[in-house]
C-alpha cells in the first residue's frame, strides 16, 4: 500500500532544464570565453549542478571555480524563469489530490536547494506543500545511488517499500528501484521503454495522466 509519495522535481513537477542549461550556457561564454552547446549538458542532467557544469567543463578543457560558477548559474537561472517558468500538466490538481488522501509527500532532487526554492515558488508549490524536501546538499552520494530516497522515506517516517518515486530520468528510476520503492516513470526526459527497462512499474506522460490504480 502507498502512504507516501516522492517526486524528483526537474521533468516531474517542472521541466527546468531549458533555463538552467540556458543559464549556464551564458556563464561559460560570459566566465570563459567558451561556447557550449545545450546538448553538452543533456548526459548530465539529474545528476545535481556540479557535476552539471563540471561534465560539460570536462569536455571542453575548462577548470571552472565550481561553486563560484554555479552561484553565477543560478543568479543567471532565478531570473530567467520569471515569467517563464510554469508546473507540469496535472501537478497543482494531482499533489492537491494527495494532500486530500493524507498521502505523506516529499520532494527528492538533486538540485541544490536554492534552486529548488526558487522553481517551488515559481510553479506555485510553496515548499510547505510537502512533509518533506531533500537536496542535492542533504546527501553525499547522487542518483543512481539510493541515497536521496532513503532519506526521503525516512524523514517522512516510512517504509521505502510504501513510497512512490515519481522519476523522469534513468538515473532517478534506478535510484528509486535500488530503494526498494515502486516508480512511475515520467516521460518527458526519455522514452517510456528506457524507464521501463530500468525498472519503472508504470509510466505516463505527465502526472494529469497518472495511471489509475497505483493509489
Amino acid at each position: 500500500m502507498i502512504n507516501g509519495i516522492i517526486f524528483d522535481m526537474d521533468g516531474v513537477l517542472c521541466d527546468s532544464e531549458p533555463f538552467i542549461s540556458e543559464a549556464a550556457v551564458r556563464m561559460f561564454r560570459e566566465t570563459y570565453g567558451v561556447a557550449v552547446q545545450h546538448a553538452d549538458f543533456l548526459p548530465f542532467v539529474g545528476t545535481g549542478e556540479n557535476r552539471f557544469i563540471g561534465g560539460v567543463a570536462e569536455k571542453y578543457g575548462v577548470s571552472v571555480q565550481i561553486e563560484r560558477d554555479k552561484a553565477r548559474v543560478y543568479a543567471i537561472y532565478l531570473e530567467i524563469i520569471r515569467g517563464r517558468l510554469e508546473p507540469l500538466p496535472g501537478v497543482l490538481t494531482f499533489v492537491q489530490s494527495c494532500r486530500t488522501r493524507g498521502l505523506k509527500l516529499a520532494v527528492a532532487t538533486s538540485a541544490d536547494r536554492i534552486k529548488m526554492d526558487g522553481n517551488l515558488a515559481q510553479i506555485g508549490l510553496p515548499v510547505s506543500s510537502f512533509d518533506v524536501v531533500v537536496t542535492g546538499s542533504d546527501i553525499a552520494k547522487k542518483k543512481p545511488d539510493p541515497e536521496i530516497f532513503l532519506t526521503a522515506a525516512q524523514r517522512m517516517g516510512l517504509p521505502n517499500s510504501a513510497c512512490l518515486v515519481i522519476e523522469d530520468a534513468v538515473s532517478g528510476v534506478k535510484a528509486g528501484v535500488a530503494a526498494g520503492s515502486p516508480c512511475l516513470g515520467i516521460t518527458t526526459s526519455y522514452p517510456a521503454e528506457a524507464l521501463r527497462e530500468v525498472g519503472a512499474k508504470w509510466t505516463a506522460p505527465d502526472l494529469a495522466h497518472f495511471p489509475a490504480g497505483i493509489l
